[in-house]
């Protein structure tokens, strides 16, 4: 590790002006920034710690939303976000109990792993990124691998998820580092189903919009049963090849429809 300046403000605004200088990094759990810094991937000259911020915690069942601050871990999601089961179990089984309770949900976003879970979540779930300037509908925040719509300096604050009448997350573990191989989240809502892909694509999470317009004629596993991605896009590595990922895919939405509750 090298030097650098590390701050913990206690306000949002705080954190935003302590943001403003050259380099400076926001830190959540610091899951994914610590070992890039401790291997020279990244190098912030100065830290600003989000977890003392009281207004970025807390989970609050809105109407049909369920708000999550920005700080709070996977391990409170798991335990606290009951009005939403599919969530709170996905949150669950993220990495092991040391990430689960250091790793936070506002530092998966911004992060934007393209085999997280917590993008998939969001995307199936029509959620609302809430940042300390503005709210972002899920389906405009992801931009591609390890790219959102954040600006520099800009906080995630809370995300907004719109609980849905059914729902459930199947992953397909990659065990070393217990990231998604592939991982779909299928959400049924209202006004349709969404159904979100992670660690399959080389663009990011993705919603898969042809098994939503075969779910939302018949939301059962028997009708998607036909239908195959073009593994063209698909990630391909030691772990699978881009055609093994595509076929996971879809594994993983059929099992997914079938548990959803």
């Amino acid at each position: 590790m090298y030097n650098f300046e590390f701050e913990k403000p206690s306000t949002v605004a705080d954190a935003v002006a302590a943001l403003a200088g050259d380099e400076a990094q926001a830190l959540g759990g610091g899951q994914t920034l610590i070992p890039t810094m401790k291997q020279r991937l990244a190098s912030p000259s100065k830290l600003v710690s989000l977890s003392g911020i009281t207004e970025m915690q807390g989970v609050q069942r809105e109407g049909a939303s369920l708000t999550i601050g920005g700080a709070v871990s996977h391990a409170d999601v798991a335990a606290q976000a009951t009005d939403y089961p599919a969530l709170a179990e996905m949150a669950g089984h993220i990495g092991d109990p040391a990430v689960r309770n250091r790793g936070t949900i506002g530092g998966s976003l911004a992060n934007n792993d393209p085999s997280a879970d917590y993008p998939a979540a969001a995307l199936a779930s029509a959620a609302t990124v809430v940042t300390n300037a503005r709210e972002i509908a899920a389906d405009d925040y992801f931009q591609g691998m390890f790219d959102t719509a954040l600006e520099d300096g800009e906080i995630i604050t809370g995300v907004k998820f719109l609980v849905p009448q059914a729902a459930n997350y199947q992953k397909f573990v990659q065990p070393a580092s217990r990231f998604a191989l592939v991982g779909v989240f299928v959400a049924k809502h209202a006004d349709g189903v969404r159904v979100a892909v992670t660690g399959a694509s080389e663009e990011g999470v993705f919603r898969w919009s042809e098994a939503e317009a075969a779910l939302d004629a018949d939301f059962s596993a028997d009708a998607i049963a036909g239908l195959t991605l073009d593994p063209s896009g698909m990630i391909g590595d030691l772990h699978g090849t881009k055609e093994y990922r595509a076929h996971l895919v879809g594994v993983m939405t059929k099992r997914a429809v079938a548990a959803a509750d």
